[in-house]
């Protein structure tokens, strides 16, 4: 957006900080397929954690041959400054967002009117099943 600021317009939001990286799934799915969910969750995680212990990893793991690696020289050339930004931003949370990122997506749907009743009040298990993300960062 900022290399081509005149094609966009940025809608002006009310200052929340919900997730935008979220998994979604039936519960009983995820209940019948546990081990697959935690290696999953497990993996998911553990990256978080390796970009904030060094944020130029994302570079030095890419496949050249991947998805990543096909991006133009001007964007791959930025990935370490872009990566190092987000994890001092708070972009990456080295515990995975967890129950505060939960609140915040309540906070959110509840200012954008998707949501009933006083946020505080709210019980976050009855919205997010957090026990795999639980699990995967007490290890």
């Amino acid at each position: 957006m900022r290399q081509h600021a005149d094609k966009f317009n940025v809608l002006p939001m009310f200052d929340v900080e919900a997730s935008d990286e979220a998994l979604f799934a039936n519960l009983d799915w995820i209940k019948s397929n546990e081990k697959d969910v935690q290696i999953f969750v497990d993996a998911l995680a553990s990256t978080w954690a390796d970009m904030n212990a060094d944020p130029t990893m994302v570079a030095k793991e890419t496949n050249p041959d991947g998805p990543i690696g096909q991006l133009p020289k001007e964007i791959l050339g930025e990935l370490d400054n872009f990566y190092t930004d987000a994890v001092a931003g708070g972009l990456y949370d080295p515990m995975g967002g967890g129950e505060k990122a939960a609140m915040a997506d309540m906070e959110w749907y509840s200012q954008a009117g998707q949501l009933e009743g006083d946020v505080s009040t709210l019980n976050i298990e009855d919205f997010w099943y957090l026990a795999p993300l639980n699990a995967a960062t007490a290890k």
